[in-house]
């Protein structure tokens, strides 16, 4: 019997797959139990159809990481930060969290997780921030630290 999993089964097939099973198990276990409902006309049509909508939907997202890609390349924040001695400062949280409250109107929120920076800044003046929106793009944001 063919089904199409709703779930993910250890050993028989994932989420979103058609396979052909033992009709017993299939009937008994799989979709007794709601993994998987029996791949007739209707159900593949369905299934067809939430493979479409999450195509496009990943398609929406590429569009919108590059879009956030040119505005994070335009713009340069400026940040104040007490610092101590030979213009040292404190890290990588600092840019997150002043971010968002600088620039609330650009409705970015810039993660810390997203941030791919090899060491914290500890310096004052420029520094180029590597930020991945999307496993396909990643932007360049310039960050201008300043002595409060």
């Amino acid at each position: 019997m063919k089904v199409i999993f709703l779930k993910d089964v250890k050993g028989t097939g994932k989420k979103g797959e058609v396979k052909d099973v033992a009709d017993g198990y299939a009937k008994n276990f799989l979709i007794k139990n709601g993994h998987a409902v029996e791949a007739n006309s209707k159900n593949m049509s369905a299934l067809r159809g939430q493979e479409k909508r999450a195509e496009k939907d990943a398609q929406e997202e590429l569009a919108e990481a590059k879009a956030l890609k040119e505005k994070l390349e335009d713009l340069t924040v400026t940040l104040k930060a007490k610092s101590g001695e030979g213009g040292r400062i404190l890290g990588l949280k600092l840019i997150s969290g002043k971010w968002n409250y600088q620039m609330p109107f650009v409705r970015i929120k810039i993660l810390l997780r997203k941030m791919e920076l090899p060491d914290a800044i500890r310096s004052l003046g420029y520094t180029n921030v590597p930020i991945k929106l999307h496993h396909e793009v990643s932007a360049t944001m310039k960050v201008h630290v300043t002595e409060e």
